[in-house]
């Protein structure tokens, strides 16, 4: 069951992050201000080379440092002595952001698929993400768009509240994953099997019929990302919760 608290506060998506403030998205900065605003957060999770879960949303570090290359080719110590463009900081650790948020506002932590396809080639950062949260006391769930992650998850901490990233996979936006994988997690046919008790489903697709069966079924549903309080009123008709940014939810 997903805490109360995950219903209650508003998710600050990739933390409380505005970079003309210096919070840069999944910085140490971003998520300090959630905790000061009281906003959950929404954080994702890459592996580095040496393999430690880092904050981190993209594959590519060029977006957010400046620099070449895949994150998964630099250490941990390497992409901690970065700076985060916008930010004075580095990239951090899932441990590093644990000690700063201290159980004070729930974590919605986002698993990034490492199969490159949705597919089953996973484990090593679930494994790194488990080991890390191991006896953290404050409100946390897990999510991904891939559901392997999410059952490899289930696995390894099945106290865990754990749940899918959803969307309508609309071929332009998933250009790398096939027909026939975007049909399939279309319907969300894994719910059931990873034991998941929530979805985090696109805001503009919130009135599939996949979404109302779940929610009929007691599946709390979250929705992402949205980015101003028109968008917020209008989700909220259907989901129990947002995540945000851009605003102040």
């Amino acid at each position: 069951m997903l805490p109360r608290s995950f219903i209650d506060c508003p998710i600050a998506h990739r933390a409380f992050h505005d970079k003309a403030a210096g919070r840069p998205e999944n910085s140490l900065a971003a998520i300090r201000a959630a905790v000061a605003e009281g906003y959950g957060i929404e954080i994702d999770l890459q592996l580095s080379k040496d393999g430690v879960a880092m904050v981190f949303h993209d594959y590519s570090l060029t977006r957010l440092t400046g620099e070449n290359g895949p994150i998964a080719q630099r250490s941990a110590a390497e992409l901690g002595q970065m700076t985060l463009l916008g930010g004075d900081e580095g990239v951090p650790t899932l441990a590093e952001v644990l000690e700063a948020v201290d159980g004070k506002v729930p974590l919605l932590i986002e698993i990034k698929d490492q199969d490159g396809a949705l597919g089953p080639n996973v484990g090593a950062l679930e494994e790194a993400t488990a080991a890390v949260l191991k006896g953290y006391t404050g409100p946390v769930a897990l999510m991904s768009f891939n559901p392997h992650s999410i059952a490899k998850m289930a696995e390894l901490l099945p106290e865990v509240p754990r749940g899918l990233t959803t969307c309508n996979y609309a071929a332009e936006d998933w250009p790398t994953i096939s027909a026939a994988t975007r049909d399939a997690l279309r319907g969300i046919p894994d719910y059931e099997r990873t034991g998941s008790c929530f979805v985090s489903h696109q805001h503009t697709d919130l009135a599939d019929l996949r979404i109302a069966e779940l929610k009929a079924g007691g599946a709390n549903i979250l929705c992402w990302t949205i980015r101003s309080a028109e968008a917020e009123k209008a989700a909220r008709e259907i989901a129990d919760n947002v995540t945000f940014e851009g605003y102040r939810a």
